[in-house]
């Protein structure tokens, strides 16, 4: 059965087929049975460029709780570039703890 779980996000970056770089304009982040990973339903996350050939995309299949730790250490990255990007630019930023 399929979840119609699908979320469209704008993508700006980079990204890698064979040794070709391209350059991004979307992202998809879904939720449905895996297609290659020999798992059951997955977070498919898939970057592509629009108006390039279907070719230009990279793509990943992950179970729902490493799509969990994957979102987890997305939000401490953001956190510490943004904390970064704050003292750089001298705008005094307060350091958020996560609690343990």
């Amino acid at each position: 059965m399929c979840t119609s779980i699908v979320e469209i996000a704008r993508a700006e970056g980079m990204a890698k087929r064979g040794d070709e770089w391209f350059p991004l304009t979307q992202a998809v982040v879904a939720y449905d049975h895996a297609r290659h990973a020999p798992l059951g339903d997955v977070i498919t996350l898939d970057f592509f460029n629009t108006s390039l050939d279907a070719g230009a995309r990279a793509a990943v299949e992950i179970t729902l709780e490493s799509a969990k730790e994957l979102r987890a250490a997305l939000d401490r990255a953001i956190a510490a570039a943004e904390y970064e990007e704050a003292e750089v630019r001298g705008k005094g930023a307060v350091r958020l703890v996560e609690a343990a």
